[in-house]
């Protein structure tokens, strides 16, 4: 299961590649992308199957999914309670938007 979440994110990758809007087209399928992969891992989780690491979930957050994992947490009730995941979860975002400030800053858009 893992192994096809990081087939799926190369596939994307290479969607927004060939797109003219990069950027919201790239934030749109991680987004996506991240919210199904929550719901496979609930549904891995329900059914005794194996599950999708807690560092996939995380690392699709810390590349622009975390919009798509809040809306899978609270979509499939998953992942709302765990500690630590809650914390680095939220430290992801925060690495992801101090990221996207920092690229903003040093000019990336121009």
């Amino acid at each position: 299961m893992n192994a096809v979440c990081y087939v799926l994110l190369i596939l994307a990758a290479g969607v927004s590649l060939i797109s003219p809007y990069l950027v919201p087209v790239s934030l749109l399928l991680i987004n996506l992308l991240t919210l199904l992969i929550y719901g496979a891992d609930k549904l891995a989780a329900r059914k005794s199957w194996r599950r999708i690491p807690e560092t996939t979930l995380l690392l699709f957050g810390l590349l622009g999914g975390w919009a798509g994992a809040l809306a899978g947490q609270q979509l499939f009730r998953h992942k709302t309670q765990k500690q630590p995941f809650r914390t680095r979860f939220m430290l992801s975002i925060a690495a992801n938007i101090a990221a996207v400030l920092l690229a903003l800053w040093l000019g990336y858009g121009r």
